[in-house]
């Protein structure tokens, strides 16, 4: 299997949301004009293909020259355990450049995986969680 990684395509929204769910990553995937503009929004996104089918994606929101949110990482469960996750994160690193931080908020069932591909874990941050 070779997995290709792209910085210029925008997925079908399908795609993503099949990524999504084959993922267990939590995003309301019933709501497809969300989802839409979620990408939409995002400017910098990489996805990782096996053929034709998109296995892993990579959603961040960054001014490319001080900060970077990565705010969605999502890897169909079978392509799961293969390095796609890390080089998905690894491509985006890349991207933003060495001065240019890259944070994210995790799930808790992956706050094990983040300190294995080289984040820190931090305790300085403030959310205002969103209502729905």
């Amino acid at each position: 299997m070779e997995i290709t990684y792209r910085f210029d395509i925008l997925p079908e929204t399908e795609l993503i949301i099949d990524v999504y769910n084959s993922s267990g990553i939590n995003r309301p995937t019933a709501d497809k004009e969300r989802i839409t503009k979620m990408y939409i929004n995002s400017n910098l996104i990489v996805t990782a293909w096996d053929k034709e089918k998109l296995v892993g994606i990579a959603r961040s929101l960054t001014d490319f020259c001080f900060c970077c949110y990565l705010s969605d990482l999502a890897v169909r469960k079978e392509y799961q355990k293969l390095g796609i996750g890390k080089k998905l994160i690894g491509l985006t690193k890349e991207k933003i450049g060495d001065r240019t931080m890259l944070l994210l908020l995790s799930a808790p069932a992956a706050m094990d995986y983040y300190p294995k591909v080289g984040f820190q874990k931090v305790d300085n941050g403030f959310i205002i969680n969103r209502k729905k």
